[in-house]
């Protein structure tokens, strides 16, 4: 459904580009999980597809057409539920559902009908004489979220819309997320939760530096470090290690990108050997935050 080719986009003032010949695609049905250090671009990236930035290079196309052209037509095909809460704190929930409605063009029944609708997909419907403010962490993004799929959008972004929310809400929402994925809709999730990706993403793009590092399926992506070697121990060293293939990371865990000859049973054994008391060794699939860690290293950003 959406493409992008070339992707530019550079602040007044910057040094450096915030997106540098970004490239993507995103189908109907699918999660595309976004990923990145804080300043990789993803704001920025989702900031064009809102409309909220016009493209300085390259191109943004929804169904072959562009972007600024269909928004023009049908503003409400892609929808938006950012990082910060976009709702009228005093109002209720009801009365927020009925202000955004209007604001997106809905009238009479389908109206009325889209509201509840929304209420029920969020199970709202307990609250809907609550004001917003009152309203708890996991609430408050569950409003944000029914919000964002008030005109039904084909395509729906949502900027970290688990942030600070209890373990029981971020299981709704990721299911709720999967749902409107399975029934045709286009989504891009932008986390710093990796198991949320891992979760309900079909495909994961990994940018930095306004580059895209990896865009691919996330089996095929987990699969790239089915040769690495995790292990917890005490009195292991990257010397120590680095005899049997590659260290990617540690300590605790250590991460080690085993050589094409070498089994992770052989490495287990000579460790036995040597006095090493091995707490825990995973083997034949890495996890998306040791892929990420990888390739964005572990320097802090601001």
């Amino acid at each position: 459904m959406l493409a992008i080719d070339g992707l530019y986009h550079r602040y007044a003032g910057a040094s450096a580009p915030a997106l540098d010949g970004v490239q993507l695609q995103a189908a109907r049905g699918q999660v595309l999980g976004l990923l990145g250090p804080n300043g990789a671009g993803k704001t920025t990236l989702i900031s064009h597809l809102s409309g909220a930035l016009a493209p300085q290079r390259g191109q943004i196309t929804v169904d072959g057409q562009p972007l600024a052209a269909v928004r023009a037509r049908t503003p409400t095909r892609i929808g938006v539920a950012p990082q910060e809460l976009a709702f009228y704190p005093p109002l209720t929930v009801m009365e927020n559902l009925a202000c955004f409605a209007a604001a997106c063009g809905l009238r009479g029944a389908r109206r009325a009908g889209r509201i509840a609708a929304c209420l029920d997909f969020a199970r709202l419907q307990p609250f809907a004489d609550v004001r917003a403010e009152q309203l708890s962490g996991g609430l408050k993004r569950r409003l944000n979220l029914a919000i964002a799929l008030l005109p039904e959008p084909e395509l729906l972004l949502l900027d970290e819309p688990t942030v600070g929310v209890d373990p029981q809400s971020r299981a709704f929402v990721l299911d709720a997320i999967r749902a409107l994925a399975d029934a045709g809709t286009a989504v891009i999730y932008a986390s710093h939760y990796m198991e949320e990706i891992e979760a309900i993403a079909d495909r994961v793009l990994i940018l930095d530096h306004g580059r895209v590092l990896r865009d691919g399926p996330l089996d095929a992506l987990l699969a790239e470090g089915a040769t690495v070697l995790t292990l917890r121990a005490d009195g292991l060293s990257a010397e120590r290690l680095q005899r049997w293939g590659q260290v990617e990371q540690g300590p605790d865990p250590w991460c080690l990108r085993l050589a094409a000859h070498q089994r992770p049973s052989a490495v287990l054994v000579a460790l036995e050997a040597e006095g090493v008391d091995v707490r825990q060794a995973e083997f034949g699939r890495a996890s998306l935050e040791q892929l990420f860690m990888a390739l964005t290293h572990r320097a802090l950003r601001d």
